[in-house]
């Protein structure tokens, strides 16, 4: 038969949540653990302090991979290696399926920061800042996928394959919450992408805390991304709680908004995402000489979903016999109104306080 034409296919590619075109300003720098969170998410630094850390729990996060050397990862009750002045990281597994893979076990192990600045908002230990600049569950451990290449972008088959991971070796591993702070970067091949869908609903049927980012399409009704659809999964929007005044720049005016037409609201939970302080993985120096560059901020629904995804660890550690189904429940009706819309706040600000400590409904 006669060819009329010829187009080059191009998949549709998975990305991180990151803001981009995101200009930094020169604001004082506020972490998720400092005044910022105590203001806006309600996390007073007491439950670190009475041992509520996430320590013992296991976090996977989807995205590039770590800088594991950094200080922020290192683990305290380890004992210090044979000819080393630090102690051994939380990293337990790293596992990739990205085109450069191999290249970045064989040299430097992060090729894009965005994994390694997800990673410290969930569970960064605050060493080089002794203590400032801690994530929410510092004592977390974790399981790396590398499903994002240096650019910060992948394909869905990558990212199916570490999800895939996740389910055949979540006991093994004793995963019980996973972080996706990732979005779909074009509308094309709704089948493949449905598959994604279920594989996430299929680790929440595990057992699986599963915390997906909104996306930064906002603010038009329905731009969640499509990997935060699925009724099951927390799904992470970004608001501030007029920390910033009348910023134009704030995540929240990006963050990814809920359909009205739908019976259940999104996203679930609201978090910060503006410039969110944590791991920079251009940073040297060590304990005894002190660190340089050691934190960098970063904006964007990814920051807000490791907010909540380490919020789940603490909750976890607290409750070990909670389902992922009683965590959720306990998260959203324990969320501060902020007085938005739902499709914006869904049903609140992360209020961690009253979702750790008030008695189980």
């Amino acid at each position: 038969p006669e060819v009329k034409s010829v187009h080059t296919y191009t998949p549709p590619k998975i990305k991180n949540n990151l803001m981009t075109g995101y200009t930094q300003k020169n604001d004082i720098i506020k972490n998720i653990q400092t005044n910022k969170s105590n203001n806006i998410v309600y996390f007073p630094r007491y439950i670190n302090d009475e041992g509520i850390n996430g320590e013992g729990e296991i976090i996977t996060i989807q995205d590039t991979p770590i800088d594991y050397f950094h200080s922020m990862f290192y683990d305290p009750s380890a004992k210090f290696k044979l000819n080393s002045h630090m102690p051994t990281h939380r990293k337990i597994v790293y596992y990739g399926y990205t085109s450069n893979y191999l290249t970045s076990l064989l040299g430097k192990i992060e090729d894009n920061e965005h994994g390694t600045h997800v990673a410290g908002c969930v569970g960064g230990s605050g060493t080089a800042s002794r203590g400032v600049y801690r994530g929410m569950a510092p004592a977390c451990r974790f399981c790396i996928g590398k499903v994002l290449d240096r650019n910060g972008e992948g394909c869905i088959e990558s990212m199916k394959m570490g999800l895939v991971w996740v389910l055949e070796n979540h006991v093994r591993y004793r995963i019980r919450v996973l972080n996706v702070s990732l979005g779909i970067g074009t509308s094309g091949e709704a089948e493949r992408m449905e598959e994604l869908v279920e594989l996430l609903d299929a680790a929440w049927e595990k057992g699986i805390v599963v915390v997906c980012a909104a996306g930064n399409n906002g603010p038009g009704e329905g731009t969640i991304s499509p990997l935060g659809c699925s009724r099951r999964v927390i799904t992470v929007g970004c608001h501030e709680g007029g920390y910033f005044g009348a910023r134009k720049d704030l995540c929240e005016n990006f963050s990814g908004r809920g359909s009205r037409s739908v019976l259940y609201r999104k996203p679930d939970v609201v978090a910060p995402g503006t410039d969110i302080v944590s791991c920079n993985v251009n940073w040297k120096g060590s304990a005894f000489s002190g660190y340089r560059n050691a934190y960098t901020k970063k904006s964007g629904t990814s920051m807000a979903t490791p907010v909540v995804a380490g919020a789940a660890a603490l909750f976890l550690q607290k409750y070990p016999r909670a389902t992922n189904e009683e965590l959720k429940r306990k998260m959203i009706y324990s969320a501060h109104d902020m007085g938005d819309s739902w499709n914006k706040q869904g049903w609140g600000m992360l209020d961690v306080e009253r979702f750790c400590r008030e008695p189980d409904r």
